[in-house]
């Protein structure tokens, strides 16, 4: 049997996991990056197998990016910032997953991605690209606003707004709505009109949805009225969910995702103003999570 690793022979790794891919960092005891690999979707709400896979096949080509092999899994303390276990049977499955790693330290993709965006412990974030949610994390104190996902929430998210768009545009073709310029987009886009748009999006996902945000923007740019109320309608919600957030004092705040970039020029001036910059990704805060964990039980464990 092969001797455990020590303590200097370790790296450790960041997986970003999502509900299309992951994405893995593995860095050295001087924090170097020294590996990058990718895998597929690892949001166990969508399959805890296909979640876990994904995250094997992304630390496998994280190592081997670096010259290293599959075994050496074993010398790795990992962090996984997940999709999905903010749903409490979803974290304790993957908690108590019999892992590779010679440690693992679980927590949500939104918490990773706060970490990386302040490089420090305390901050909060506003995501909003194919989903919206809000989190915060301020000494011993965390909130999470939205993450209820498409189509329960998701309100300024981008597969919100298609969704919204689609609506508006299908109540405008049966002349049951208000017109507006998002049917011609629409049409434009899809190739379709009228219930010939149902058959085109039948079984479509969020990130499907998703695709009809620039829409959206592109109509309310041009004053077209139903486009414009989507977009208060969520410019608002993310807002309400920025003041909340802010409840917390937290030390900055940043926006993340495709369309937090438009909408946050629709939200309040007073919250816009107050945005930081995202200062790394997402993979780089997991990184930094199994780090403090792994520290701070060490150093629990000497004493």
């Amino acid at each position: 049997m092969a001797n455990r690793p020590t303590i200097n022979d370790l790296m450790y790794l960041g997986v970003d996991g999502g509900g299309t891919k992951c994405r893995a960092i593995l860095v050295d005891q001087e924090n170097r990056v020294i590996g990058e690999g990718n895998g597929g979707p690892a949001n166990p709400y969508h399959g805890v197998p296909r979640a876990l896979e994904s995250i094997v096949n992304a630390t496998d080509n994280a190592l081997r990016s670096a010259g290293l092999k599959p075994e050496d899994k074993s010398r790795v303390v990992a962090g996984l910032g997940l999709a999905g276990v903010n749903v409490p049977s979803l974290y304790t499955i993957v908690k108590q997953w019999d892992h590779p790693y010679y440690a693992q330290y679980l927590t949500t993709d939104l918490h990773i991605a706060c970490i990386a965006a302040h490089n420090q412990i305390d901050g909060a974030v506003i995501v909003s690209g194919t989903g919206s949610c809000g989190f915060a994390h301020v000494g011993n104190d965390t909130l999470t606003l939205g993450a209820h996902g498409f189509p329960l929430g998701d309100v300024g998210s981008g597969a919100w707004m298609g969704l919204e768009c689609i609506k508006a545009v299908l109540l405008d073709s049966d002349d049951l709505g208000p017109k507006t310029a998002m049917t011609e987009l629409v049409a434009e886009q899809l190739q379709a009109r009228g219930i010939m748009i149902v058959e085109r999006l039948n079984g479509a996902k969020s990130s499907d949805y998703a695709k009809m945000a620039p829409l959206v923007f592109a109509a309310a740019e041009q004053g077209d009225e139903i486009a414009l109320s989507i977009v208060h309608e969520g410019a608002g919600y993310l807002t309400d969910v920025a003041r909340k957030l802010w409840q917390l004092n937290p030390p900055r705040m940043a926006m993340l995702g495709g369309v937090s970039q438009r909408i946050v020029d629709w939200m309040d001036k007073d919250i816009a103003a107050k945005m930081s910059e995202a200062l790394n990704q997402p993979e780089f805060g997991a990184v930094q999570f199994a780090r403090t964990q792994f520290e701070t039980q060490s150093r629990i464990a000497v004493e």
